[in-house]
């Protein structure tokens, strides 16, 4: 039984601090630098394809 307990508190600390770091570790989505990108003018967008299913 105290097995059992040390695992579920155990698991409830895992998924605690996972939710904690996922926060805070800054990612998002963030749309691309195209001045960046080699091979490309600076002015210059990429084409968009569309795509049918």
């Amino acid at each position: 039984m105290v097995l059992l307990i040390a695992l579920l508190a155990l698991i409830a600390w895992a998924a605690i601090a996972t939710f904690f770091e996922v926060r805070r570790d800054g990612y998002r989505a963030v749309p691309t630098d195209w001045t960046r990108v080699a091979g490309r003018e600076s002015g210059e967008q990429p084409e968009v394809i569309q795509r049918s299913l």
